[in-house]
């Protein structure tokens, strides 16, 4: 198999040249919008040739996201979700909007909120960037244990509507392979999860 060739850039990155991503810097941005969720914005940089170039970036203040793990089973929820116009199958997740929280205290209170559930223990798995072509939304994924019921208190019309189902790990797992889980937090954490556990 003929190799693919790399860029000259690419090349000399790999060769132990530094990288010239540092070199790209923000230079002006303008608001668009401001909404409840997110802030839209029309954003400025310089280049590392000396250009400029302008990008929609879509600023979020972050999120958690929670694997619930009781025996063999995980904790997963139905929800629908209007931009896709249609229901998803999901981890418990949730925005990081109450100041001062950590991402720890977010986790352990969306998981209450939306599966009526506390923890014993939870320990974190990893971070991830959502779509960083566009937007700076960065989630915190935890591997939660030792779980016991507590009183939801859904947030919206989706988390009332929500159903809260229950499949064992190595079958969520075959749920992604098959197309039946598609959304991002949540195959990234079960992924994470069945390493952590099987490791």
């Amino acid at each position: 198999m003929t190799p693919l060739s790399a860029s000259p850039r690419a090349a000399a990155d790999r060769s132990g040249t530094a990288s010239a991503a540092g070199a790209f810097r923000k230079v002006t941005e303008r608001e668009i919008h401001a909404g409840r969720v997110v802030r839209l914005t029309e954003s400025v940089f310089a280049t590392p040739d000396g250009g400029r170039m302008t990008r929609d970036v879509v600023h979020h203040r972050g999120a958690v996201a929670v694997v619930a793990v009781d025996g063999d089973d995980v904790v997963l929820l139905r929800q629908y979700r209007t931009p896709v116009e249609g229901e998803l199958l999901e981890i418990p997740a949730g925005t990081r909007d109450v100041g001062g929280e950590d991402p720890a205290g977010t986790a352990r209170r969306e998981l209450a909120e939306e599966a009526g559930l506390a923890c014993e223990s939870l320990e974190e798995l990893g971070t991830f960037f959502n779509s960083p072509g566009f937007c700076d939304e960065l989630s915190h994924v935890f591997l939660a244990t030792g779980l016991s019921e507590v009183p939801r208190e859904p947030d919206g019309a989706e988390e009332e509507w929500m159903t809260i189902e229950r499949v064992g790990l190595d079958e969520a797992i075959e749920m992604i392979d098959q197309g039946q889980i598609r959304d991002a937090k949540t195959i990234i954490g079960l992924l994470l999860a069945q390493r952590r556990l099987e490791g």
